[in-house]
């Protein structure tokens, strides 16, 4: 699906589907990012991301079923964060979800989290199942620490 499983410096791990699980995930590849010194927008937007998808997969993937495992592979650069997270789900078509924007489903609280990691990332891709999701927020000039 993506070059980030060949790269030499990849993060892998196997967490188990709980809440708590992520922290560390979370905190190390933003501690990454700032040993980098990306800024801190930088490092607050991958860092949503982030909880979004494992969020999306433990809710909707897992339906909070926290036996299931989530395999997530994570890698920083200097010129770039890419995130890779898999459930055991059956997935799902990223296009059946309603626009959170459109008047007629503000008031829906679904879709918001999709909406904010396309917000934030640069590239997004899911594997056809729809229970992998591969991300990279590519550093941007001027994106250092003031």
């Amino acid at each position: 699906m993506c070059a980030l499983t060949e790269h030499p410096d990849i993060c892998k791990q196997t967490i188990q589907g709980v809440r708590e699980s992520f922290d560390d995930i979370e905190d190390d590849v933003v501690g990454r990012m700032n040993t980098f010194g990306y800024d801190e927008d930088s490092m607050f937007s991958v860092r949503v991301a982030i909880e979004e998808a494992f969020a999306n997969a433990l809710l909707h993937g897992h339906r909070g079923d926290e036996s299931k495992t989530i395999e997530v592979h994570w890698c920083v650069t200097e010129s770039y964060v890419e995130f890779m997270i898999s459930d055991q789900g059956r997935g799902f078509d990223p296009s059946a979800i309603p626009d959170p924007t459109a008047d007629e489903n503000l008031t829906i609280p679904s879709g918001r989290g999709l909406a904010m990691m396309n917000a934030f990332m640069d590239e997004i891709e899911r594997n056809d199942r729809g229970n992998t999701v591969r991300m990279k927020h590519v550093r941007k000039e001027g994106d250092s620490p003031a």
